[in-house]
């Protein structure tokens, strides 16, 4: 989709923030550790190359979730180690080696169609992805990931990790989660020998359980500002949410009772109403479901009225603005402030979800 800079909705980065929330995090966890930061998805978009590039000094290596996430880092000079997290088409495990991109090893099946592939894997690095209770990918038992272990050593791959993935680090009770550590700890245990990384730590276990944090903390959506758990756990410290996102109004008119808004005329004007458009919609990542929720004007809340078009929105204003008067969507207008958090809430989702879901065609302005 195409980045649409003249269309005035831009995303403004604060790279600072990011920069502070992953000082932030290793202070907390201490220095025992490395810190990868998790720029998959676009960096939760953010994007992935600018955040990158204001973190390489500050981290110690990248996980993304796919091999051309891996190698956009890579053309844009990305020199520290990339953990792909998911598991890649076989065929192209060359091209991570011959980048030093490492992978994940989800299987033994996996592994076996490797080694059969005719390209030069000699010097591939893999992680072994373990099935604590996540449910995903990775192996759930000693005996495959130690045939995992011998099967790379006889082709010259090198074990260089193994990891898992905990599904509820981020709620108050906290027996699942201690099952998966339990698992985990029992697998690597009982390795054939310890690979360099072991991790499992992801931004919520880093947060409530950093005295779980292993060889690397795999930093995510804390690196952005946002609270893993949404609401359900208190932060150990402040996190700094990176991302604003703004527009302004390209229409301002009034309408009068009775008069409708939008596809399926949903919205009936009960009195003479001033209506703005705004120029974001569902193809922005704005769902349509954000009919009822609200907007900053002015420092006032604007309730968006009618079925959020695939383009364009309207709102219900105070008074007759100018056209180009600013629109906050998320962030702050005056002593008011619209958040992540209160969107999922409204969108009955999680935080993540609604960074991942702003489109390319959201322009980012990074400071």
């Amino acid at each position: 989709m195409k980045s649409s800079p003249h269309r005035h909705t831009p995303a403004l980065i604060h790279l600072s923030a990011i920069q502070n929330n992953v000082k932030k995090m290793r202070q907390h966890i201490g220095q025992k550790s490395d810190v990868y930061a998790v720029v998959k998805a676009n960096a939760y978009g953010h994007g992935a190359v600018a955040v990158a590039r204001s973190v390489h000094e500050l981290v110690d290596g990248f996980c993304v979730s796919n091999l051309d996430e891996a190698l956009e880092l890579r053309n844009h000079l990305i020199t520290k180690p990339i953990l792909v997290l998911s598991g890649i088409v076989p065929e192209n495990a060359d091209i991570a080696r011959s980048l030093n991109i490492t992978l994940t090893a989800p299987s033994l099946a996996w592994l076996k169609i490797i080694v059969s592939q005719p390209t030069e894997i000699k010097g591939l690095k893999i992680h072994i992805a373990v099935d604590s209770g996540m449910g995903r990918i990775g192996v759930c038992d000693v005996e495959e990931a130690n045939e995992m272990i011998a099967l790379a050593d006889q082709h010259g791959i090198i074990f260089d990790g193994i990891f898992t993935h905990f599904a509820t680090a981020d709620e108050k009770e906290e027996s699942k989660f201690s099952a998966q550590k339990e698992k985990f700890d029992a697998i690597v245990a009982h390795l054939s020998r310890r690979p360099e990384f072991v991790h499992s730590t992801n931004s919520a276990a880093g947060l409530w359980h950093q005295k779980e944090v292993q060889d690397i903390e795999r930093l995510g959506v804390a690196m952005y500002g946002l609270n893993p758990s949404g609401n359900a756990l208190t932060l150990p410290f402040e996190l700094e949410p990176a991302l604003e996102l703004k527009s302004e109004l390209t229409h301002v008119k009034t309408i009068h009772e009775g008069d409708t808004v939008g596809y399926g005329a949903t919205f009936t004007a009960q009195e003479d109403t001033i209506v703005g458009t705004v120029s974001i919609g569902y193809a922005d990542g704005w769902t349509r479901d954000m009919q009822g929720f609200h907007v900053l004007v002015d420092g006032h809340f604007c309730e968006i009225i009618g079925r959020v078009s695939m383009d364009q929105m309207c709102i219900k204003l105070e008074k007759d603005y100018e056209i180009g008067t600013p629109v906050t969507l998320i962030g702050r207008d005056g002593a008011q402030e619209i958040t992540c958090q209160e969107i999922a809430q409204w969108r009955h989702t999680i935080n993540y979800e609604v960074l991942c879901l702003l489109s390319d065609r959201i322009y980012r302005v990074y400071q």
